[in-house]
Order: structure tokens, then sequence, then C-alpha cells
């Protein structure tokens, strides 16, 4: 397990709900998708190994989580402006976290 943080520090990530609007190869990276999504009020890039695990195509219209108050980065030469939560069992399967019924773009996790 990783080190125990507390609350307040807990309560500074923004989780929100985004829709996939579309998914590209990343131009840099075989493992990379380039997507934009839809978190309400914006629109952002998100870059995400998740190639190996989801064609183009399931991901466009999916509701996802993401943290929306990420600090963008750079991966392989293409800017992500959050990152989308998934989970992983440790045995190379990754699944995307989803709400279990529609909900607007950018309602807050809690």
């Amino acid at each position: 397990m990783k080190q125990e943080i507390k609350y307040e520090e807990f309560k500074k990530i923004e989780l929100k709900i985004a829709t996939i609007k579309s998914a590209e190869d990343h131009p840099n990276a075989d493992k990379l998708y380039v997507l934009k999504i839809d978190f309400g009020n914006e629109e952002r890039r998100i870059v995400a190994g998740i190639k190996d695990h989801y064609r183009k195509e399931e991901l466009i219209g999916k509701q996802i989580v993401i943290v929306a108050n990420l600090e963008a980065a750079k991966l392989r030469g293409v800017e992500s402006q959050g990152m989308l939560l998934a989970a992983d069992n440790g045995k190379g399967k990754i699944v995307l976290l989803t709400p279990d019924k529609k909900i607007e773009n950018g309602a807050e996790v809690k």
C-alpha cells in the first residue's frame, strides 16, 4: 500500500465526469491514444495508455472519470491536459472507471 495521505490532501483532487468525443493514435507512441474529452464547460486533450485494451470505436461516447486539476504534461511530444482513471489488476488487464448511469459532463465525483 502507498503512503497514507490526509483527507485535506485528497480534497485537492478534482474528479469530474467527461465524455470521450474522439480517439486518435498518438503520432509518436504505439500504446497511446490522444483523446478529446468534453467535461461540461470545456473540451480537453488527454493522452492515455489504453490502446492495448480498447479499440478507438469503443471509446467514442463513453463517459469516464478524470482528474481535472492535474498539471498538464507532455507525453511523447503531445500535451495531456488531465488524466483518466482506470483499474489495473496487475496481470495486464486495464478497465476504465465509468459511471453506472449517464450523468451530465462536468459532474463532480465525490
